[in-house]
């Protein structure tokens, strides 16, 4: 089923889920609960989204970061909108307070829609731009994040399970989502210069949300985690798998039970100049009005943690890292 061990991120099998006995079921909840107390992090496989559709999904986000900047900007957009993000829109590390050069990366970002809501809300439910120069990347999104949110859903069950509630225990609250897609892109030297001394293609920085999903290019100038007792561990990267990680809203939720781990981009590498790869990164939230009471010892970690507001918490922690 599984081979975590102690140590590192885990390597987790979801087949059992989705295909196995109650027991089998109930023995993977056990772990995956053992795991995310330990580690915010997993790697998953069994998942079920399909590799030729991550692999077109991939080749459209390169021919639109292969656009001229000009063509580029008229699609531009602002941190936690719909659109381009330059180099120098955002710096993660400012999330946790440390001033560092912006972030060595450009995105393309899309979100849930409609319907039109009112006041603070409303941000989180606006129409995505799409760029007419590459047609089909909106088709291929459309499947793409079908399937995202369809194994989100599926990984809330599991956690419901491994935290002892209903299978309906986060389906409650998340009917109506905010979420958020990145394509992010990581270019080489021959784009971005050398890099400034602590500058990162993202910098150190804790997911907001509930779950983000992650499926990512292996590289030399790729993704690490913060792990307590360890330091910063190289995430592995397995052919066909997902990196699965618990933000800060899930970990409130479970009464600081489980991690929301530090983790960082590295840079390009001067061993390694002209590499550039691209991630995508699916964010998944709750009903932004969703209030998230937190689990009380025994069951969760720390008792006393007040409520928040699912959009409001979310929201504070993207303002923080616009660079404007």
């Amino acid at each position: 089923m599984t081979s975590s061990g102690d140590t590192g991120v885990p390597l987790i099998d979801l087949t059992p889920w989705f295909e196995g006995t109650d027991g089998d079921r109930a023995r993977l909840a056990e772990e995956v609960d053992r795991t995310l107390q330990r580690v915010g992090f997993l790697v998953v496989t069994g998942h079920g989204v399909p590799r030729p559709l991550v692999d077109e999904v991939r080749a459209a986000g390169f021919d639109f970061f292969a656009l001229s900047a000009g063509e580029k900007a008229e699609y531009a957009s602002r941190v936690g909108g719909r659109g381009w993000l330059a180099i120098g829109a955002e710096a993660n590390a400012y999330s946790e307070g440390t001033e560092s050069p912006p972030d060595l990366k450009e995105s393309f970002i899309v979100g849930a829609e409609g319907p039109e809501r009112e006041g603070p809300d409303a941000a989180w439910f606006v129409p995505n731009v799409w760029p007419a120069e590459v047609p089909a990347l909106e088709t291929l999104l459309d499947e793409y994040l079908s399937r995202m949110r369809s194994l989100a859903d599926a990984l809330l069950e599991l956690c419901s399970v491994a935290l002892g509630e209903e299978r309906d225990y986060f389906a409650r609250v998340t009917t109506a989502p905010s979420w958020s897609f990145q394509l992010n892109w990581y270019p080489g030297m021959a784009v971005t210069g050398a890099p400034q001394e602590g500058q990162f293609r993202i910098g150190p920085h804790t997911d907001f949300g509930t779950l983000t999903l992650l499926d990512r290019q292996p590289g030399s100038g790729g993704l690490q985690v913060d792990i307590e007792g360890e330091g910063w561990v190289d995430a592995p990267h397995v052919p066909g798998s997902l990196v699965v990680n618990t933000g800060d809203l899930l970990a409130r939720w479970t009464g600081e039970r489980w991690r929301s781990n530090r983790h960082r981009v590295l840079p390009p590498q001067v061993t390694s100049p002209d590499e550039e790869l691209m991630s995508l990164v699916y964010f998944f939230e709750a009903d932004p009005e969703a209030v998230v009471v937190p689990l009380e010892p025994p069951r969760g970690r720390t008792a006393g943690l007040p409520s928040v507001r699912a959009g409001d918490f979310v929201r504070e922690r993207y303002d923080a890292i616009t660079l404007d």
